[in-house]
């Protein structure tokens, strides 16, 4: 049984993010989709069977992002991919001087709409 089998099982009707990451594993592995999306290989199968009980919508922008080359459109740094963006809305949850880049990208990152719309 396929990976898009195993999500149309679970989804009916496949969101084309769920569809994207289901090829990406049956065209590489479940364990090399995982590793290009940063993430475990369980929580990749959870998502594909529709059990997640985390935040789905930031696993939709790293597979939109990371997959399916889906940008945003930063202040700062321009056109960036989705997860990259997720990336930097998650550290700027909290205010980090590491360097000036993570200063800056705090501050812009939460003034950005997209920024907000996590944190309802």
């Amino acid at each position: 049984m396929s990976f898009v089998d195993t999500a149309c099982e679970a989804w009916g009707t496949l969101p084309d993010w769920i569809e994207a990451l289901a090829r990406e594993c049956d065209r590489t592995s479940q364990n090399k989709a995982a590793k290009r999306l940063e993430r475990s290989a369980s929580l990749v199968s959870a998502v594909l069977r529709r059990r997640y009980t985390g935040d789905m919508a930031a696993v939709e922008d790293i597979v939109r992002g990371a997959l399916m080359s889906t940008t945003a459109d930063c202040p700062v740094l321009g056109d960036l991919p989705l997860d990259i963006c997720r990336r930097w809305r998650s550290r700027a949850r909290e205010f980090s001087n590491v360097n000036s880049q993570y200063v800056t990208m705090y501050r812009a990152c939460n003034r950005c709409p997209r920024h907000t719309e996590d944190q309802a």
